[in-house]
């Protein structure tokens, strides 16, 4: 079986004050086929800085993302739940999600059947690219 790529995203919840506002827009992108979702963990820390992982199957402030169609589970280990509940300030929330392109499935088969490999990618910070065009708007 061919595999897109894939990436992970930890988004931050100041307060813990989960919204399912970008629920729905997940599902959007997962309902096109343009992602599959392989994992998701919600992590909350406490004002004491100690962290606890939520399931959305059993927390109800996380519960709406159960509606997310995905095979949720098992990739996700330890380190990584550590790693991201580093960057989490106490009394915040985070969701850590993984999810594989689909969309790039085709393109990375030709580059496979290319005889090609990917040596390394990265995603560029919005902010970046905004300061950047910035520059360019204002020199040109």
């Amino acid at each position: 079986m061919s595999i897109g790529p894939v990436e992970y995203i930890i988004i931050g919840f100041p307060g813990n004050d989960f919204h399912g506002e970008i629920v729905p827009e997940i599902a959007k992108l997962v309902d096109s086929g343009t992602i599959r979702i392989i994992d998701l963990v919600f992590i909350s820390k406490d004002e004491d800085g100690a962290f606890v992982v939520l399931e959305v199957d059993e927390d109800e402030g996380v519960s709406v993302f159960a509606s997310l169609d995905g095979e949720v589970g098992g990739f996700i280990g330890n380190e990584d739940i550590a790693h991201a509940a580093a960057s989490i300030e106490p009394g915040n929330s985070a969701a850590l999600l993984l999810w594989e392109d689909l969309w790039a499935l085709p393109l990375v088969t030709a580059i496979r059947g290319a005889g090609g490999v990917v040596i390394e990618g990265s995603r560029i910070p919005a902010e970046l690219i905004e300061a950047a065009e910035a520059q360019l708007d204002a020199v040109g």
